[in-house]
């Protein structure tokens, strides 16, 4: 399971602690009615404690730096814009005849980005969760070659988180055993400072580099986008905020009772960023809308230079809040959570349409490589079902549905329209595509695993993921999962079967073995996880979280 960080740190999480104990004795000395109201509000603990070291300050203008007031003579090399959604679920979008509500919301904004250039129809993300995803995208490398395995949790809310998740009678799992006094701080968990990044690989040959929207790789100065090679970045440092305050009577809020993580969220997290480092402060209007407008801006200032911006949205993950205006365009969505998801859905693919059209009125639309994906599928914990439909599965979850994600890239100068390729490719290439569309070098003192997709297909002869005891690969239509809760192997023939209805690994006990050893080999390339995985969940594979417990749910346990 995803679990947002609360932006705390290790010092303030030995503060909640020695907090609560200390409140023990006068909590009981009032009776257990007392006991039990702290324990209803323990979740806010860190949220107050974050105002108290960091309080959020009034919103204030962001001043971009002003590129060169007109464009250099010749030809020059393209701008790069990569637009990422969170937890944006396969049929999310209208492309291929989804939607959300039964195709009701439709995404004519994104469609026309794979419309307008090429739609990897067989795309993947490197990770079924959003944090190893995004660390993948920005190193071309498997996150688990330098360790980055699992999303990073402070210690002891692991440790709460475990008590009280689980699914009939599959619990939560905490690892104790594995805490050791080499585990780093929790801003300290993130993409070690060692690996190059696409910023700074762009940076080296010449473009302005920005980065507008969430982070979720390091909390430290020293892993902070300004400190990862982005000359300007708008930031959410952790893995998700709110859209709107919770009481601003622009918001239409859907709060899920029965997914702790989202009371975990409602409880701590802000409407606030942060810009180069500064303390927090207020974003204007809802976030959705407030990153389309700077980049926006940002585009303006950057119009004369060639620039890279990775545009990463946190919509539409949790909390799931929506203005007014986008709520009452929908009145026949009858459920409010999903009329509250959809209508994300759409002010995400309306501001979408809006920065693209930016580079039109700027005049450098065909000149502008725009990459658009999602960092995971859509999460179980949300209460929709058919999020990646046709897909079995969800965030946290290797089945297709947690792992298949929209690859669109349009390039008017350099990629035709209406193309659309099947090959396997995914998070993995985009470091390497971008890389060689800047005229930027790969990093020659390490591994690679990213290819260059506008050149061809991918080489490689299988795509590998990892989390913790659940592995996967794919090696030409062939799948396998393999689980230790509960212990099992899963063959699926992807050319027959692409939605993994029929296991067949009973079947073709040879192929199990062959796609095992596979396995084995590339685990012995990756790296000892910087930090340890200590909470495992169950997740079921073809229910949402809020769906009732019924005897012979195929499930399967996901770390951190």
């Amino acid at each position: 399971m995803s679990i947002v960080s609360g932006q705390a740190d290790g010092t303030m999480w030995e503060m909640i602690v020695k907090i609560r104990w200390l409140a023990l004795p006068a909590l009981l000395l009032a009776g257990a009615g007392g006991y039990w109201a702290f324990e209803a509000n323990k979740y806010r603990i860190p949220g107050i404690l974050q105002d108290w070291r960091d309080p959020v300050q009034p919103n204030r203008a962001v001043a971009w730096q002003q590129g060169p007031a007109k464009a250099p003579e010749g030809k020059r090399p393209p701008n790069i814009i990569l637009i990422v959604a969170d937890d944006l679920g396969y049929n999310d979008i209208s492309l291929n005849g989804g939607g959300v509500a039964g195709g009701i919301v439709k995404t004519p904004n994104i469609d026309a980005l794979a419309h307008e250039g090429v739609n990897f129809t067989t795309a993947y993300a490197a990770n079924a969760t959003c944090s190893p995803s995004r660390a993948a995208m920005m190193t071309g490398r498997y996150p688990t070659r330098f360790g980055f395995e699992y999303t990073a949790v402070p210690v002891e809310f692991a440790e709460n988180l475990a008590h009280g998740e689980g699914v009939g009678p599959h619990r939560a799992i905490f690892h104790k055993e594995l805490i050791t006094s080499d585990i780093p701080a929790y801003p300290d968990m993130g993409v070690p400072a060692s690996e190059v990044t696409i910023a700074e690989a762009v940076k080296a040959v010449g473009y302005h580099t920005l980065h507008i929207g969430k982070w979720h790789l390091g909390e430290a100065p020293k892993l902070q986008p300004h400190a990862q090679g982005f000359d300007e970045s708008l930031a959410i440092l952790a893995g998700a905020a709110m859209f709107l305050p919770e009481d601003d009577p622009d918001s239409v809020n859907a709060k899920l009772s029965w997914d702790p993580i989202d009371r975990f969220i409602w409880a701590n997290l802000r409407h606030a960023v942060t810009f180069n480092g500064s303390k927090r402060f207020h974003p204007k209007g809802h976030m959705t809308d407030y990153f389309a407008d700077e980049a926006i801006k940002a585009i303006e200032a950057n119009r004369n230079r060639p620039f890279f911006m990775y545009l990463a949205f946190n919509a539409p993950h949790t909390p799931l809040q929506a203005t007014k205006v986008d709520y009452d365009r929908l009145p026949q969505i009858k459920d409010h959570k999903t009329r509250v998801y959809g209508a994300m859905i759409a002010q995400l693919d309306r501001r979408i349409g809006d920065v693209m059209a930016k580079l039109k009125e700027a005049g450098i639309d065909d000149n502008t490589l725009v990459i658009f994906t999602s960092d995971n599928g859509g999460a179980w914990y949300n209460g929709m079902p058919d999020l990646n439909a046709p897909f079995r599965g969800w965030k946290a979850t290797f089945f297709e549905g947690g792992i298949r994600t929209p690859l669109f890239m349009r390039w008017p100068g350099g990629i035709a329209a209406e193309t659309q390729r099947a090959d396997v490719t995914g998070h993995l290439d985009i470091f390497s595509t971008i890389a060689a569309a800047a005229g930027a070098k790969l990093p020659g003192d390490r591994t690679v695993d990213s290819e260059n997709v506008l050149a061809g297909p991918a080489k490689r002869p299988a795509m590998f993921w990892r989390s913790g005891d659940y592995r996967a690969v794919r090696a030409g239509d062939w799948k396998l999962q393999v689980t230790k809760r509960p212990e099992k192997a899963r063959l699926y023939n992807l050319a027959a079967d692409p939605t993994e209805r029929h296991d067949l690994a009973a079947r073709d006990p040879q192929r199990v073995a062959a796609l095992r050893a596979m396995i084995e080999m590339q685990n012995k390339d990756m790296a000892k996880p910087i930090w340890p995985g200590l909470v495992e969940g169950p997740v079921r594979i073809d229910v949402p979280l809020d769906a009732p417990w019924k005897e012979g749910q195929d499930y399967i346990y996901w770390t951190n």
